[in-house]
């Protein structure tokens, strides 16, 4: 991508006091005319730099410039590291690699590679999820409608969908676009979507109404659920919903939090054992009594 070697070409300079265009165009596998490009490219953007002809000429940012007015700095450079590394989890390795080497392009690099910051995106499914995330990053560059069988807590169905962003948020991946069964804005959880085809159906992009870009508002917290936990639970109630989330009394953590999935909630709830007592709403309460009845049953 030419982004990516405008960025690795300026870091390069400002680690080198001079280097060649044939130099630079090995490095990048492109041609002397397009590192000529490149190079005026970086000029409009306002990047001072200078080439000299003849014998021990090249190519070279302005003293000063290096010394005062560096575009990037290491902080800026660490970060995008790290951020690449991170989507690096998720996508074509090869690609991250080939833009990992351009920014850090020798010994003497501006920033070292050895990023302190590691950042997983990927899951217990990172094979397939790659592979999704690469279809639809297609289609959405394409405009083309994607179609998929989603499995979610009222059964399974077969949906069609104007994909424009794929989101990680809450500690998952999904994607957002128009469903056109529904006829509104959805959001599908990546894990959850199977069976991943683009159609050779194209779409016109839509407004996407300001409501509705919040993805928060995806996932309301509109039921309230209050329960009581066992002190040794306390690691568990900081992980998940961190410091003060919960009261401390003499019959245990008191805790309080809005839910969106009743299934989820209870699943979590389940995960702590004889460790927690639900409160309210009853109808929670009741199903995970019935619940432990049954899994009681199965063992008699």
């Amino acid at each position: 991508m030419k982004l990516d070697r405008l960025m690795g070409i300026l870091t390069i300079l400002l680690q080198k006091d001079r280097v060649t265009a044939p130099y630079l165009a090995e490095k990048f596998e492109v041609n002397r005319r397009t590192i000529g490009r490149d190079i005026d490219a970086l000029c409009q953007a306002g990047i001072p730099i200078v080439t000299y002809q003849g014998s021990g000429g090249g190519i070279s940012i302005v003293e000063g410039f290096k010394l005062d007015k560096q575009v990037l700095t290491t902080g800026e450079l660490s970060a995008i590291i790290a951020a690449l590394k991170g989507i690096g989890s998720v996508s074509e390795q090869s690609q991250i690699e080939r833009t990992l080497n351009k920014l850090g392009a020798n010994a003497d690099a501006v920033v070292s590679l050895q990023e302190p910051i590691a950042i997983n995106l990927a899951s217990h499914y990172q094979g397939s999820l790659t592979s999704k995330i690469e279809t639809i990053k297609h289609a959405i560059l394409d405009n083309q409608i994607i179609e998929f069988d989603y499995f979610y807590d009222k059964g399974e169905s077969h949906r069609r969908l104007e994909p424009y962003v794929v989101v990680f948020q809450w500690t998952s991946w999904y994607v957002f676009g128009y469903c056109l069964k529904r006829m509104d804005w959805r959001m599908f959880k990546l894990n959850r979507l199977w069976n991943l085809s683009v159609s050779d159906e194209h779409f016109s992009m839509r407004d996407i109404p300001p409501e509705k870009r919040d993805f928060n508002n995806h996932l309301t917290d509109d039921s309230k659920m209050a329960a009581l936990f066992h002190e040794s639970t306390k690691y568990l109630l900081i992980e998940a919903y961190g410091l003060d989330c919960y009261q401390e009394t003499d019959e245990g953590l008191y805790f309080e939090v809005g839910y969106t999935n009743q299934n989820h909630m209870i699943s979590w709830l389940l995960s702590f054992g004889d460790k927690v007592k639900v409160l309210e709403p009853a109808h929670i309460a009741d199903e995970i009594k019935s619940i432990a009845g049954n899994i009681l049953a199965s063992y008699q």
